[in-house]
């Protein structure tokens, strides 16, 4: 089944983490810039980076170059000083507008919000504060994860106060201040309170208040109507190809990631940051203070995520102040490690690049400890000889690479590459794709539902039938494959037949697991309900299938939880993407 989510819980992280990678040792003889250029050119190289990179160390630039094409139809390439979509990395910037104003005693953290919205929330808690909306616990719903948001909404213009409404009545997830959930909702309203408190619009006060202070004179709110030096095209990987991103209006994503700017002006951004020049010391330091648990074994503090980030593939960690942004075509990461003045900021303008990954990387490369190197695409690479040689030489290349040392054979690529040829009608080399991913990750539910479909397309009915059902064998909240069945003509009552797992079980799933360093699942409970949030991603519910067994309906994952020789859980099992995960779980 080929579906995209906004946000992908734990998929995103899977791909760090999981994908394959090449480790290598510090390379002697060639310098730290050396090293990053030759990582960043082999990420461009196999189609996972496009985009421009700054590396400070020990606070001075050794690397500032850029990666790739701003613009892929004019062959304009990308720079230092290149503007790229920041998505949320705008965050930040309206934490410290909010708490200039607070230092002004213009604005009480604390107080309700209806102070300065005298008509929000409407019907809601008033004892939401300015603070919960900084650190994402206000309980308002995220207005991105709406079911057809983007389809509905995302080309609209919208005014602030016309936005707001779109949210405003809708039931709070949780009560203000209970937990953490990440929500753009909470700081589109940021934005909105400021233009009510300092009368000003959220543009103007961003541009008086920060960038022309610091001389970030690149960067600014986004407008599409603009004309625009050197500001990249965002675009999405389709197969081997390029396309262009859908158009978002930015008055939609506002105070939640509607600034662009370029690697160079977040350099002056970062440093300014170790100063008092824009905040007094007592706010600078409410700035990053870790407010709540967020991300696994990390914290949220003002539009930035702190703690401990792994150096490398190694077992060693350094602590850090950072954010990252995605937005149609473009995703982003700054990270700041405030003990050496050391920095890394990637600006990606093709979106889905391993950001994270590749931070830990050049983190590695900094503080001379090994580090991971991508491995090419078994997908793209056979896409690329089906669409030029046939079907038969893709086996043959197939067959070849995908237990090759240099590759990395990914599920996900698999099931895109086989949407693609399906939508150039060749359906014949799609069903063969799609079973070579059934062969490769016999445990994905997603891998059997694509499977199926292809299958149906080619009026193959049975064969459709009993994919779909191993499909929803593996993931009962496969709610897709229970509608393909039923239009089958399937009877599909006994397939989504509730299970019920005492409660003192579900207790002792509750805490913490290492997946891997710096990446932890964290499953707690609510009433009957067990929820799960994976580090950098929102919390999802999950489901049984069984006492031990647990699925997602938001993703396509499994969860089992282990028991020891003494009966207590000591681990879990994540599978996901064909991959299996093992986490030990934490004392608390």
């Amino acid at each position: 089944m080929m579906k995209t989510y906004p946000k992908n819980w734990i998929k995103m992280m899977v791909l760090g983490f999981a994908a394959l990678l090449t480790s290598v040792n510090l390379s002697f003889g060639q310098t730290k810039a050396e090293q990053v250029d030759k990582l960043l050119n082999l990420y461009h190289e196999y189609g996972k980076f496009n985009g421009s990179a700054l590396v400070v160390d020990k606070g001075e630039v050794v690397y500032k170059k850029g990666v790739g094409m701003a613009n892929m139809e004019w062959e304009i390439p990308n720079q230092a000083d290149t503007k790229h979509r920041l998505g949320s990395i705008t965050k930040q910037f309206t934490a410290l507008l909010i708490l200039q104003l607070a230092a002004e005693d213009q604005l009480d953290l604390h107080a309700p919000i209806s102070d300065y919205l005298s008509d929000y929330p409407n019907g809601h808690d008033p004892k939401i504060t300015t603070h919960h909306l900084l650190t994402h616990t206000s309980g308002i719903p995220n207005y991105t994860a709406f079911p057809g948001f983007f389809k509905d909404e995302s080309r609209n213009p919208y005014t602030p106060d016309e936005f707001v409404k779109k949210f405003a009545d809708k039931e709070l997830d949780f009560a203000p201040g209970e937990k953490f959930s990440y929500s753009n909702s909470g700081y589109f309203l940021l934005g909105v309170i400021i233009e009510k408190v300092s009368g000003k619009s959220y543009e103007t006060m961003m541009d008086e208040r920060i960038f022309t202070p610091l001389n970030m004179n690149d960067s600014v709110y986004d407008h599409h109507g603009e004309i625009l030096k050197n500001r990249a095209t965002g675009y999405q990987k389709q197969g081997n190809n390029y396309a262009n991103s859908a158009y978002l209006d930015m008055s939609i994503p506002y105070a939640a990631g509607s600034l662009y700017s370029t690697v160079e002006d977040l350099h002056l951004w970062d440093q300014a940051l170790y100063t008092n020049k824009l905040l007094p010391k007592e706010y600078m330091e409410l700035y990053f203070k870790p407010y709540v648990s967020a991300f696994g074994n990390n914290h949220y503090a003002y539009g930035w995520g702190v703690g401990k980030d792994v150096i490398g593939n190694s077992t060693d960690s350094i602590y850090t102040i950072s954010h990252g942004g995605g937005i149609n075509g473009f995703n982003t990461i700054i990270s700041r490690s405030p003990s050496d003045k050391s920095l890394v900021v990637l600006l990606n303008n093709t979106g889905g690049a391993p950001l994270n990954q590749m931070t830990r990387s050049i983190r590695g490369i900094l503080y001379e400890k090994t580090y991971d190197l991508p491995k090419k695409s078994v997908a793209y690479d056979v896409l690329g000889v089906i669409q030029s040689e046939g079907l038969e030489a893709g086996t043959t290349h197939y067959n070849k690479i995908k237990d090759g040392d240099q590759y990395d054979l990914n599920e996900n690529e698999m099931n895109q590459i086989g949407y693609q040829l399906m939508g150039e009608e060749k359906n014949e080399e799609a069903l063969q794709v799609f079973k070579w991913n059934v062969e490769a990750f016999p445990k994905s539910a997603n891998a059997y539902d694509s499977y199926g479909e292809a299958f149906m397309k080619l009026g193959q009915n049975e064969k459709a039938i009993e994919n779909y059902k191993k499909s929803i064998e593996l993931n009962p909240g496969n709610q897709n494959g229970i509608d393909m069945l039923k239009k089958l003509g399937v009877d599909t009552t006994s397939l989504s037949e509730e299970v019920v797992v005492p409660n003192e079980i579900l207790e002792s799933y509750v805490g913490k697991y290492e997946i891997q360093p710096g990446f932890v699942l964290a499953i707690t409970k609510e009433g009957s309900q067990l929820k799960g949030q994976a580090t950098g991603q929102a919390m999802v519910d999950i489901f049984p299938k069984s006492n031990n067994v647990f699925y997602l309906k938001v993703v396509n994952a499994q969860i089992t939880f282990n028991k020891g020789e003494d009966g207590n859980v000591e681990s879990l099992t994540l599978l996901q993407g064909g991959q299996e995960m093992t986490g030990k779980k934490l004392e608390e």
